[in-house]
């Protein structure tokens, strides 16, 4: 497991590209037939990913997390970006189409992933923080989600934002999880920005075209960057910067939360004055 330690404003300023692409940015996702971790100790969350292919996968523990197994004092969250798959939580099997989510509760201990075809595999992303709670593992599939609509076309950021992991929905110990959809035509997303000191936001964007890039900004709202992010790439967004972006195409992106609190609308709104 991949161990990434944060940066702190300061030294955000004086970053180079290469630094800050090394910092926040997980371009080591979705390896066919491996389970990959990587252990952010911004709020000790863990981003991962898994893509069976002709065989099961197993979640399993590590010296990392001190624990006999991923789930001892964890919950996890897990999107299929991908083709129809299974997961398989203490015999238990959970069948996800693309966009369904699961969540995992605190004290699982066997889970494991399958896909329906080798040939069209599911491609399981994975966002854990610790829990205080053994809360009921519970799937819901994308329609079932809460559907939030925000911006509008004259502003090209139209968007469907699916709320699964929340207060009012699936219920965790910490865990905010969900994905936008942007609407044809539109690529601006969570634009104007925000910040929230009490939680980290973590974004995956996938389903885009091989050559489609997003340019996803972050920093202090005085001194914004920009990460260039290729298909199913994920950006880690600590809470002292905003989280926003743009894209040469069309995208989806899946955020998770964890933090002090589950709020969904505690945000601390940027002016666009701000920005620099």
């Amino acid at each position: 497991m991949e161990i990434r330690y944060p940066a702190d404003p300061i030294r955000f300023r004086r970053m180079t590209t290469e630094e800050t692409r090394d910092s926040f940015l997980v371009d080591t996702l979705f390896v066919p037939e491996e389970v990959v971790l990587l252990y952010s100790e911004v709020d000790r969350a863990v981003i991962g990913s898994a893509v069976p292919v002709t065989r099961p996968l197993r979640l399993g523990a590590s010296k990392e997390l001190a624990a006999s197994y991923f789930c001892e004092r964890r919950e996890v969250g897990v999107l299929n970006a991908g083709e129809t798959g299974m997961v398989t939580v203490d015999g238990e099997i959970y069948e996800l189409h693309n966009k369904d989510m699961l969540y995992i509760g605190q004290g699982a201990r066997d889970v494991s992933f399958e896909s329906e075809r080798p040939e069209d595999p599911a491609a399981f992303y994975l966002l854990s923080f610790p829990a205080h709670a053994a809360l009921p593992t519970r799937k819901m599939a994308m329609e079932e989600a809460e559907a939030v609509y925000l911006g509008q076309a004259a502003t090209c950021n139209e968007r469907t934002i699916y709320k699964y992991i929340h207060p009012g929905g699936i219920k965790s110990c910490q865990l905010v999880m969900g994905v936008t959809v942007l609407a044809q035509g539109s690529n601006w997303n969570t634009m104007p920005p925000h910040t929230h000191e009490r939680r980290t936001e973590i974004y995956l964007y996938f389903d885009m075209a091989e050559e489609t890039r997003v340019f996803h900004f972050m920093g202090e709202p005085e001194e914004t960057r920009h990460i260039v992010v290729a298909n199913r790439q994920a950006v880690i967004s600590p809470s002292w910067s905003i989280h926003a972006g743009v894209g040469t195409g069309p995208y989806s992106f899946c955020w998770a939360m964890g933090g002090e609190n589950q709020a969904f609308e505690d945000m601390d709104a940027v002016e666009m004055a701000r920005l620099r």
